[in-house]
């Protein structure tokens, strides 16, 4: 199931976010406006959810999320981009940084 999340996840929404890969949640994060969508099969499910909510390309990031170990994955197409991160994983410490503080702040300690 792909939920926006707002706020700190609930463990009820996590669940729900796993119910397609059970140990990983795709997640596409709005890194200005500090919003989450997380769960499907893809992460540009996550990212059209963003992108349809009014966030902007540029600002959209995607990453794995696994909740028992606290993990993140900075790797998925969406963040390829040939004039702003020319890899799958992201490439820019500070864009990685504010991602840990925003999927830190929803889901906990990683």
């Amino acid at each position: 199931m792909i939920l926006l999340i707002r706020a700190r996840a609930t463990p009820e929404q996590i669940e729900q976010m796993l119910q397609e890969h059970k140990f990983y949640i795709k997640l596409a994060v709005d890194i200005e406006r500090r919003v989450i969508v997380g769960g499907g099969d893809m992460h540009a499910d996550c990212k059209e959810v963003l992108l349809n909510e009014g966030s902007r390309q540029q600002n959209i990031w995607a990453a794995s999320f696994m909740p028992v170990t606290g993990k993140v994955i900075y790797e998925s197409m969406v963040n390829l981009r040939p004039r702003q991160n020319r890899s799958m994983e992201i490439l820019d410490s500070n864009i990685k940084e504010r991602m840990a503080q925003i999927i830190k702040e929803f889901f906990g300690n990683l």
